[in-house]
């Protein structure tokens, strides 16, 4: 095992946080949302048959390809049956990816779409109609799903450890994200409680760059 990123002592307790190296990546769990990507190099997102962005656009529009419409047109087509937003590459010492684009024009582009269709949308919570609040709530999971694929592809997935007496009692892996966000108090929580002579948390022994 690699050594860990970060320790600390919590109720007599030693909590160590790895970086999880064979962790499973989001697209495999149960998404809103379906990614859409095109790299010479890179498989990326969800599996497809889109030769292309325009393919995509005119399958998800319903457009034939024999209807002579523009990139934007066709986006304006199938942004009548989906939600869609443009996903964003950097490709420099490691990968990133967004939704807004980023400020290396040499580096970075957009690689595809991540889109949820307005029947899925209904589907999924239970409307007739797709209001304004409830598109932009969609638009906030869509963002949320590409998020944890940054965090994914630029290995922000970890792992606890918790020790006792030099043996380990508990652990868990694939928190993606910071670790302080999610795996740190999950594994503050995972320490026993029911120990009335332990000593009180004494905080950060060491955090590594």
């Amino acid at each position: 095992m690699h050594d860990p990123v970060y320790e600390e002592v919590h109720q007599g307790h030693n909590i160590k946080i790895y970086h999880d190296p064979d962790s499973e990546s989001p697209r495999e769990w149960c998404n809103l949302g379906t990614l859409i990507c095109w790299h010479r190099r890179y498989r990326l997102g969800d599996s497809h048959q889109h030769d292309s962005p325009e393919a995509f656009l005119r399958n998800l529009a319903d457009v034939s390809d024999q209807s002579d419409l523009s990139m934007d047109r066709l986006r304006d087509r199938a942004e009548c049956k989906a939600i869609i937003l443009p996903v964003f590459l950097y490709d420099h010492s490691g990968l990133a990816m967004n939704t807004i684009g980023f400020h290396c024009p040499w580096d970075s582009g957009q690689v595809g779409f991540v889109y949820m269709t307005l029947a899925d949308v209904r589907n999924e919570f239970g409307v007739k109609r797709v209001t304004k609040a409830l598109r932009e709530k969609a638009v906030d999971v869509l963002r949320g799903e590409i998020v944890d694929y940054d965090s994914y592809l630029g290995g922000r997935v970890y792992g606890y450890v918790v020790e006792q007496g030099g043996e380990e009692i508990d652990a868990c892996w694939g928190f993606v994200g910071g670790y302080e966000t999610h795996c740190l108090p999950e594994a503050r929580n995972a320490v026993p409680r029911s120990d009335p002579h332990a000593p009180p948390a004494t905080g950060a022994l060491t955090a590594y760059p």
